[in-house]
């Protein structure tokens, strides 16, 4: 244990503050952690064998300078490629006729315009992986605090078991399409979800490597079903008969809106889990730019090429989609290329690798970021248990797809809206070079007395809930401002709200809290991080 000092160019960069008193700065290396388990006996000495393999030793510690790679930058754009250029991006763009009877151009507009945003505040959140060193849930500590860094946790734990669902059912709905009645549909999840498993469970070098080509294959695949999809006929007023007009139209371009920013900032929570080896150094407007790109290029093209697949008037394809929804649609789309059409399905359908992939990671990491008792334990461990988890859920709502991916986007933005919003807050105002705090003490990372105790970024987080409540629309129920802006069924402002209420709650408390909690509250803090450590 020694007292913290840091290099001048260290406070210019602005990566620091002044703290008293002392607490061990020694970024812990892979085999340090590794060394770890040797304390649970016969248990340790397996775990030990696993890592020894090539198994991630590495969890939610934070990475050490001398353990940055300098190289892979374009992993920033290729890997977000890869992850979205897949089959399970389609079925968000078919929700534009599906569910809201929006026409095509409509249709485009809104995922132009509402990916922007999202693409935006996911890049950001990317931004800080590099500066910090450290996974995305545990960035949060920094805004709010210990108990809110578990409590993004458990949100994000859900939310991407729930990506993995939608993935997998996916998946294996278009494996069991490809010859129907041969190959099962809970046999084919499981065999999507255990391809997933294998990189996840080997760690961060084998996902880049993966994710590094993957995109490559799906990316000819979209182009062959943009063209066969064009040979079979687009309508672009194929839903203008059915189209709502007026408000009720307004509301369905906010409630798809929705979606379309919760496809894109799904990946927030996790952005900064997969650079954080990237050199401090490195600049964040090269990993902003990539970052944006590598998600606004594919996922715009995959659900246009969705909306534009349900144009097609063909009662064949009509058919195929009603009996196998999305995979029995693509079928339908290859079955011009017959034997080769097939193989092609079979592409699609493990494409979802790709994108279950960092769900699968991010699911182990987040569940490590609940407390330093999830953290004792090794991160292939967590990664496995969502394994399971997810596989067993996709079985049991596997005739559900559709209603599970439309509830399950448009809750996932309100809660990424204010999530980024307080992130972001924190980081401009109050860790700006200049600012109130002057940076981040980055090996506090651990320290619960040397965090923000959380109350700020807790109270605005549930003012966030607040908004999204009032402003939601689901078939479940329509918050008092959905039902005012919209016609019949309402319109979905969850995300617009949340993120509102966030932004406008946020500062004032933070800045209250920081003037509360200084050096005559450090006792209480201090006890706070001896329960924590005893626990």
């Amino acid at each position: 244990m020694s007292a913290i000092t840091y290099s001048d160019e260290d406070k210019e960069k602005g990566y620091t503050q002044d703290v008293v008193g002392d607490v061990d700065h020694t970024a812990p290396n892979d085999s340090v952690i590794a060394d770890r388990y040797a304390r649970y006996g016969k248990l340790g000495t397996v775990m030990q064998r696993i890592l020894a393999s090539g198994v991630e030793a590495r969890g939610v510690e934070r990475v050490p300078e001398n353990e940055r790679e300098t190289k892979n930058m374009w992993n920033n754009l290729l890997m977000w490629w890869s992850v979205n250029c897949v089959l399970t991006t389609i079925p968000i763009g078919v929700l534009a006729q599906e569910f809201y009877t929006l026409t095509l151009p409509h249709a485009i507009a809104v995922i132009f315009c509402f990916g922007a945003l999202g693409a935006v505040c996911t890049a950001f959140i990317a931004t800080l992986g590099p500066q910090t060193g450290l996974r995305t849930m545990i960035i949060t500590r920094f805004s709010s605090g210990y108990i809110g860094c578990t409590i993004y946790s458990i949100l994000n734990i859900l939310t991407q078991l729930g990506f993995s669902v939608t993935a997998v059912i996916l998946g294996g709905q278009t494996l069991a399409s490809i010859n129907p009645g041969t190959l099962p549909l809970v046999v084919g999840i499981i065999i999507v979800a255990l391809c997933s498993l294998i990189p996840c469970f080997v760690g961060y070098n084998l996902v880049h490597v993966y994710e590094r080509y993957a995109w490559i294959v799906t990316f000819i695949v979209m182009l062959f079903l943009w063209g066969l999809g064009g040979h079979a006929g687009f309508d672009t007023s194929a839903q203008k008969p059915l189209e709502d007009t007026g408000r009720s139209l307004s509301a369905d371009v906010l409630s798809f809106g929705g979606i379309i920013f919760g496809s894109f900032t799904g990946w927030a929570p996790v952005a900064a889990d997969y650079n954080c080896r990237l050199p401090a150094d490195t600049s964040s407007t090269r990993v902003f730019l990539l970052t944006f790109f590598g998600l606004f290029i594919p996922i715009t093209f995959v659900e246009i090429l969705g909306a534009a697949l349900m144009t097609i008037t063909d009662p064949a394809y009509v058919d195929s989609f009603g009996s196998g929804s999305t995979g029995g649609l693509l079928s339908q789309v290859l079955s011009p290329w017959k034997g080769g059409g097939k193989f092609i399905l079979v592409l699609l359908a493990f494409s979802v690798v790709a994108n279950n992939i960092p769900n699968t990671y991010s699911a182990g990491i987040s569940m490590q970021a609940l407390g330093r008792p999830f953290a004792l334990v090794p991160r292939f461990f967590w990664v496995f248990l969502a394994f399971v988890i997810y596989t067993v859920a996709g079985v049991a709502g596997r005739e559900h797809f559709s209603e599970i991916l439309s509830n399950f986007l448009s809750i996932l933005s309100y809660w990424t809206a204010f999530f980024i919003v307080i992130v972001a807050e924190e980081h401009f105002i109050f860790r700006r070079k200049n600012g109130p705090l002057g940076g981040y003490n980055l090996d506090d990372w651990d320290s619960p007395s040397r965090l923000p105790v959380g109350v700020a970024g807790i109270v605005a987080g549930c003012c966030g809930v607040a908004g999204a409540v009032v402003g939601m629309s689901e078939v479940w129920y329509t918050g008092p401002l959905g039902a005012k802006a919209g016609a019949m069924f309402g319109a979905d402002l969850g995300f617009e709200l949340a993120a509102a209420f966030a932004a406008v709650s946020y500062p004032p408390l933070r800045w209250l809290e920081i003037r509360l909690t200084g050096s005559c509250a450090r006792e209480a803090r201090d006890i706070f991080d001896c329960a924590i450590v005893v626990v």
